[in-house]
């Protein structure tokens, strides 16, 4: 079979599943969940998930994977556990199907109702990070979708494995086949080809790096939601709590450096830089955090710590557009608000950044101006996240403007349809 035969044949199963999902009960769908969750924690499916991802982080740290990539990657049995939680939260959540969003009656008396209905069918193209799996189905399978997933090499044997519980779990409940579809190969091309396919599939929607993320975009004729990149910020204010922002900026940099809403760049005061930067560079000392510093900070920091006490570089321009995924961090001392915000409105990705301040109004300024799809005051940026917000697994977070933006739960993977209810009304 060749590759196009292949993509057809998965993208026309997935078409004839996602007309089959819509017609299931809520009750149908949350049993089936919760039944996914079972299936994941049971004593042998964990036993045969950990042994796939054995494999995977051997191959993944042989081939050079970072260790923030490996991070990402690995499954223990509290990431499984997380996984089956995250199921169950799904069941939980009212079903996003069959909203009422909006009634009106003409003056005709045509009645007219605007309901939520599922998209149809999803393709979901990521790296790393096997709990994919698991949040992209469980989200999809709630709001009547029929997903097909496109995992990366390096989590290959996770996703399989994966993958074939939440599918057998599918059939054996609602007698459903092919809602959840893992794609087989590992061929590149198997991408453009699936995304091609216009007449089946609905809606792409990418999680991964910046350069994965661009070339689905580039290469797809299906919608595709994305967030190219996490550039995040965190600014120190000069009314800042100094205790306060510590704890929120190590959180946002090192509570887990590999993922897209970590901190990147910290931007200090001018006016409490001087106390602040050699009073944070302890906590990065332990964790060997890279500081990537202007000119300003370099030279606060150079003053005030002991020599080779924590890696220092300077800051280049590309750097403060970088994602790193690591443990790097740039440092830009600023004048004011009204630069913090430029900066970060320059720089950033749209995804997320926070303000530390006791200054209201200059928390409110912040807010309003800088342009990027979650802002927080007195935050850590590691909230970004559908299981935060009380949307239960993610499907992705989205820096677009236009459709979803920030983290998309279930609501975000619905459309609408309008109905009218007419007594014989035609038009003149």
């Amino acid at each position: 079979m060749s590759l196009l035969e292949q993509m057809t044949q998965l993208a026309r199963q997935g078409r004839a599943a996602s007309r089959a999902l819509s017609q299931l009960t809520t009750a149908q769908k949350n049993v089936c969940l919760l039944k996914m969750a079972e299936a994941l924690e049971a004593p042998a499916a964990v036993a045969a998930i950990q042994a796939a991802n054995a494999l995977d982080m051997a191959a993944g740290a042989s081939s050079g994977l970072s260790s923030a990539m490996l991070d990402r990657l690995k499954l223990d049995a509290k990431r499984i556990g997380g996984m089956a939680k995250g199921l169950r939260e799904v069941a939980a959540l009212p079903d996003p199907v069959g909203r009422i969003l909006d009634e009106r009656v003409r003056p005709n008396g045509l009645r007219l109702r605007k309901i939520s209905t599922p998209i149809g069918v999803v393709v979901i193209i990521y790296e790393s990070r096997p709990n994919v799996t698991a949040d992209a189905a469980s989200l999809c399978f709630k709001s009547g979708n029929a997903t097909i997933l496109r995992g990366g090499k390096e989590a290959l044997n996770s996703n399989r494995v994966i993958g074939d519980l939440l599918v057998q779990v599918v059939e054996a409940e609602t007698g459903v086949q092919h809602a959840i579809q893992v794609v087989p190969t590992t061929d590149r091309e198997a991408i453009p080809v699936l995304l091609s396919l216009t007449q089946y599939i609905d809606l792409c929607m990418p999680r991964g790096g910046e350069s994965l993320i661009r070339a689905v975009a580039e290469c797809s004729k299906v919608p595709v939601i994305k967030h190219y990149k996490g550039v995040c910020h965190v600014f120190v204010d000069a009314a800042a709590d100094l205790a306060m922002a510590e704890a929120i900026a190590v959180n946002a940099k090192i509570q887990r450096p590999g993922v897209c809403n970590a901190m990147e760049t910290l931007l200090v005061h001018r006016a409490v830089a001087d106390t602040f930067l050699p009073q944070l560079a302890g906590q990065f000392t332990a964790k060997q955090v890279q500081l990537r510093a202007d000119a300003a900070s370099l030279a606060i920091l150079h003053a005030r710590l002991a020599p080779n006490t924590l890696p220092l570089k300077a800051v280049t321009e590309q750097d403060y557009f970088t994602e790193y995924n690591d443990y790097i961090l740039n440092v830009r001392v600023v004048d004011d608000l009204p630069a913090a915000i430029d900066h970060i409105n320059h720089y950033g990705s749209g995804h997320s950044d926070s303000i530390v301040t006791a200054d209201e109004a200059k928390a409110q300024q912040f807010m309003a101006a800088v342009d990027s799809a979650t802002v927080y005051w007195n935050a850590s940026t590691r909230f970004t996240d559908g299981g935060e917000f009380g949307m239960g697994a993610e499907i992705g977070i989205s820096t677009d403007k236009i459709g979803a933006r920030g983290p998309m739960g279930l609501e975000e993977l619905t459309t609408y349809k309008w109905q009218g209810f007419g007594t014989g009304q035609v038009r003149g």
